[in-house]
């Protein structure tokens, strides 16, 4: 039996699975975590329409292979989980009537649903985040792990942006500036700058997860390593 993770984006895949993969190479003390790359199944967005689509994909394909665990990993952003917790589960039940009481009320544990059609499936979710907000950019901000001194220039910018103009910088693409910055300007090395829109940008970011500049050890990471450690 396989697993199936939802994600938002194509970046979130490449990021998760540049972290199961450092996972099942240097945590000996685990089973190996199984969600093969083909087994991602980015949303485009984070709205209930989309989570239903592809938990019916999921479904129609459960009939022919038997599914063990669905993950959905959706940006916390700035709303509570508990609206998350009503986004994910209206489109499990939408999918999965007859589970209507089994509710998913925390990050991180399964909860079983089933039909007619399919076997029993595991379903939980895991909301990134640092310190409660936040999407993939903040936790990227928080776990970079080479010097930044281009980037966090930014915040002497950002200041003077709002004193001048009376206006807030929205804290989410301030973040997806600063981790732009730090990626291309404080850790793309000189032979990558002959071509950093191949080797130093975020619309090229599975070259840029091959690299050394984060650190997979930092505590921010917990919660996520213990969600992922869950698919065995």
């Amino acid at each position: 039996m396989s697993n199936r993770l939802i994600v938002e984006s194509k970046n979130d895949k490449i990021f998760i699975q540049s972290l199961v993969n450092y996972l099942n190479k240097n945590s000996v003390d685990i089973a190996a975590i199984n969600i093969a790359e083909n087994a991602y199944l980015p949303l485009g967005g984070s709205d209930s329409t989309k989570i239903k689509n592809e938990l019916r994909k999921i479904k129609d394909e459960a009939q022919k292979n038997p599914i063990n665990k669905i993950g959905i990993v959706l940006d916390m952003d700035y709303k509570q989980p508990l609206e998350w917790f009503g986004i994910i589960n209206e489109a499990i039940t939408n999918v999965f009537p007859s589970t209507e009481q089994n509710k998913i009320e925390k990050t991180s544990n399964f909860i079983t649903v089933s039909s007619e059609e399919i076997s029993d499936i595991q379903i939980a979710c895991y909301l990134t985040n640092v310190d409660g907000v936040g999407e993939l950019e903040t936790l990227l901000k928080e776990i970079k792990s080479q010097p930044s001194p281009k980037a966090d220039c930014l915040e002497a910018w950002k200041n003077c942006v709002e004193t001048s103009t009376h206006k807030s910088i929205n804290t989410k693409e301030f973040n997806k500036l600063w981790v732009s910055n730090y990626i291309r300007h404080d850790t793309c090395t000189n032979q990558e700058k002959n071509n950093a829109s191949e080797y130093c940008s975020m619309t090229k970011f599975e070259y840029v997860m091959t690299k050394d500049i984060w650190n997979f050890e930092h505590p921010a990471l917990d919660e996520l390593k213990v969600f992922l450690k869950m698919f065995d």
